[in-house]
């Protein structure tokens, strides 16, 4: 505990400054947006976002959030790489779904994979719940 109060730790100030960026607040927001352009922010929405999702799913796993078993469908690289982790777009047919459901029972999902557990087509994947999203998935890692 510091002098004027709790202090954060490095983690928790960097996923500060990480949303203040993808949010484009702030001096970091406002000096990242004018330097890299509007292409290159979205990317870096999109990645960050991607992060965001991958913490989500940590917390909703410890408190016990029911997972779905799904299937891949396809996969596709981005390009992108957070803490060199990928992100990939994966397209996923959870159990249960059917073909007369929406988009063929099929969810789409933009996502960061461990480069040592990426899915290929045909494996199965854990989904999760998203709370902010209802009817929406968070991709919670390989069976």
């Amino acid at each position: 505990m510091g002098i004027f109060g709790k202090r954060k730790s490095r983690e928790e100030r960097a996923a500060e400054i990480a949303n203040k960026v993808a949010s484009g607040k702030g001096f970091y927001g406002r000096t990242t947006r004018a330097f890299v352009g509007g292409e290159d922010f979205a990317k870096l929405q999109g990645a960050i976002g991607a992060y965001n999702s991958g913490a989500n799913v940590q917390q909703l796993l410890a408190m016990g959030a029911p997972t779905t078993v799904a299937v891949v469908v396809s996969i596709s690289d981005t390009g992108q790489l957070v803490n060199f982790d990928p992100v990939v777009d994966l397209v996923v047919q959870p159990a249960g779904a059917t073909d007369h459901d929406h988009n063929h029972g099929h969810v789409a999902l933009r996502t960061i994979v461990s480069k040592l557990a990426i899915p290929r087509t045909g494996d199965q994947v854990l989904l999760v719940a998203d709370p902010a999203q209802p009817g929406g998935f968070l991709y919670a890692g390989m069976v």
